[in-house]
């Protein structure tokens, strides 16, 4: 006569342990994740590295360097190209170039729809944040980014304005193209992430733009991302004496 053995049955103290050991394996796998970042208050690229994991929804832990290294401190500066910041390590992999992280992310967490479903769009979306990561130096060097500093009646040189009317003027095509509040449309995007420190830069030298501009200007600062980086920032204790005059 045959016999059958029948397997354990599970217990509720069993299922219990067993979604312990799952809950403990996913919090490795998150823990993997460690975006390199510099100061909160100096650092564009940092925001836009860490807009882009936060926009992804991929859980991350900080690794924070401190901006008086001569290394990253020349980086702010915009004297060393040495890309220490940001930086994404996920499940082995480095990640350091911020439109390289911008995709990578857009690869481990397709659902956060950092690029734009629509492929001109998503064609659009690239163009736009590979113009931001490429150009606007005299932006950059005239009006570095500073969250605890306002410098009102700001005068902005010539080249520096032809940066501005420049961002202003994409900022309105996509507006107008793709219906707003974000720069394509309902979802934020890549090309957000890319020009958000912009609008803490239009706001630290009290730069005026057209009220589509503005009001873009006050939605991304007012993220709530936004204002959780800008609280860090002004708690930061460390200054960069060249970041905090008006030239």
């Amino acid at each position: 006569m045959a016999t059958t053995t029948l397997a354990p049955r599970k217990t509720a103290a069993t299922k219990t342990a067993t979604a312990r050991k799952v809950g403990k394996a996913a919090k490795a796998e998150v823990a993997a994740a460690v975006l390199t970042i510099t100061s909160k208050n100096y650092s564009s690229w940092s925001l836009r590295g860490w807009l882009l994991a936060r926009f992804s929804g991929l859980p991350f832990t900080e690794h924070v360097l401190p901006p008086d290294d001569p290394s990253t401190r020349a980086e702010i500066l915009l004297l060393s190209s040495s890309i220490r910041v940001p930086s994404l390590e996920h499940e082995g992999v480095l990640v350091w170039d911020t439109l390289a992280i911008a995709e990578y992310l857009n690869e481990v967490m397709p659902h956060a729809g950092l690029l734009p479903k629509d492929a001109r769009a998503r064609a659009h979306c690239r163009a736009i944040s590979g113009e931001m990561h490429s150009g606007f130096t005299a932006l950059r060097s005239a009006l570095p980014m500073n969250l605890r500093a306002h410098f009102p009646k700001f005068k902005v040189w010539s080249r520096a304005q032809a940066d501005v009317q420049r961002i202003t003027t994409i900022w309105r095509e996509c507006l107008d193209t793709y219906g707003g509040p974000f720069l394509f449309g309902e979802h934020r995007t890549v090309a957000d992430a890319m020009y958000a420190p912009v609008c803490t830069r239009f706001a630290t030298y009290d730069v005026k733009v057209d009220p589509a501009c503005q009001a873009y200007c006050e939605l991304m600062i007012g993220q709530p991302e936004m204002q959780e980086w800008i609280a860090a920032a002004k708690k930061e204790p460390i200054d960069i004496d060249e970041l905090d005059v008006e030239f």
